[in-house]
């Protein structure tokens, strides 16, 4: 399992802003995340459930490998 934060979902997602990346994980159909580090406050994502949610929900954006 490759693990990835909000500033790697933000490149993944065509270099928004890290505010941006906030807004769209914290949707209801983002994928939860699978842990936090840092004492409570650095999410982190499983990346293939963020690049399948990317294929699904922005298909004109390809995630980086």
């Amino acid at each position: 399992m490759r693990l990835v934060a909000l500033s790697d979902i933000a490149d993944m997602l065509g270099g928004v802003s890290r505010t941006r990346a906030t807004e769209i994980t914290n949707r209801a159909t983002f994928p939860a995340p699978i842990d936090t580090v840092a004492s409570g406050k650095v999410r982190v994502w499983d990346r293939a459930d963020v690049e399948a949610w990317i294929k699904i929900h922005r298909p004109h954006q390809t995630p980086e490998s």
